[in-house]
């Protein structure tokens, strides 16, 4: 299936590199997709990781003297690695929840979140040292960095955290349309 890898050696190691980069990358989506319950996602991707790494695979054992081929396969797995954290922080899939804590008035916060289309909850708490108001809000993780920048223009001392969620239902979320506009979720 593959005489070319005896006419020339060198390319070996390269495609072992860039299959490990991809069925690496693949893995990494895969296990994001089996986290958030994409059951029709995750065994797609699934098909095509597996398929490609028998494929590089088979070539390691068809060339077991060659030390290259051995370097290829792991450094092709550790920029995999890189590769496909950097793909999941782009494609930013899912949603998270923010909860932050504020000295500041919380209200105002929560209606400039509401003004930018993303709904919020406006809770008032104890802290440790003094009363904080708490808001939260459920956003698409690719909103993420909007929602930080409205939080340190309102306050820059606020604590906040957030956290990945699996599902959502019943609320007021900013979504898009398959146009790409925003619109308010049901």
């Amino acid at each position: 299936m593959f005489e070319s890898f005896d006419t020339y050696p060198w390319l070996l190691p390269i495609v072992i590199f860039f299959g490990r980069i991809c069925d690496v990358t693949l893995g990494t989506l895969r296990i994001i997709f089996v986290s958030k319950g994409e059951r029709k996602k995750a065994p797609l991707v699934g098909f095509f990781e597996v398929f490609i790494w028998v494929v590089i695979i088979s070539q390691i054992f068809s060339h077991t003297n060659s030390l290259i081929a051995y370097f290829a396969y792991a450094g092709g797995y550790a920029a995999g690695n890189f590769i496909g954290i950097l793909v999941e922080n782009k494609i930013a899939f899912g949603y998270v929840l923010f909860r932050i804590y504020t000295k500041n008035d919380g209200r105002q916060l929560a209606k400039i979140l509401n003004r930018n289309n993303i709904g919020s909850t406006y809770i008032k708490g104890e802290g440790a040292i003094s009363e904080v108001d708490i808001i939260e809000t459920v956003i698409n993780r690719k909103m993420q960095s909007k929602v930080m920048r409205i939080i340190d223009e309102f306050d820059p001392k606020a604590f906040y955290h957030i956290e990945d969620i699996r599902s959502k239902q019943k609320g007021i979320f900013s979504i898009h349309s398959p146009a790409g506009l925003p619109r308010l979720g049901k």
